[in-house]
């Protein structure tokens, strides 16, 4: 019905800079926010940036002024920009996309099956 596809993911240096990409695809009406989350090994997943339709966003604290999340509205693609990349950073991310479908008119939301980011020396 809905299918997302992460990209991007890999292994840095400390300091480095990665690009996550997710592409939506299939019977969506409408898209109300797209956001990352990531889960580390022994931690529970969590919100790391999002954005809305209109274009407003919001992130965790612990990335703010490191990552920047973005989208492309004719392509249902957002991206999440990550700089001065930490190993703290280390984690699956997920991408969450909130949409109506042609089926279900409600609010739902959906996931990827998550890309690994490693950032170690």
């Amino acid at each position: 019905q809905v299918q997302l596809v992460e990209s991007g993911g890999g292994l840095v240096q400390p300091g480095g800079s990665l690009r996550l990409s997710c592409a939506a695809s299939g019977s969506i009406f409408s898209i109300f926010a797209m956001a990352w989350y990531r889960q580390a090994p022994g931690k529970q997943r969590e919100l790391v940036a999002t954005i809305t339709s209109g274009g407003s966003t919001k992130y965790a604290d612990s990335v703010k002024g490191r990552f920047a999340i973005s989208r492309d509205n004719a392509k249902n693609t957002v991206y999440l920009q990550m700089n001065s990349l930490k190993p703290a950073d280390t984690a699956v991310y997920y991408c969450n996309l909130k949409a109506a479908t042609m089926s279900n008119l409600l609010p739902s939301d959906y996931w990827g099956r998550g890309t690994q980011v490693t950032v170690s020396t």
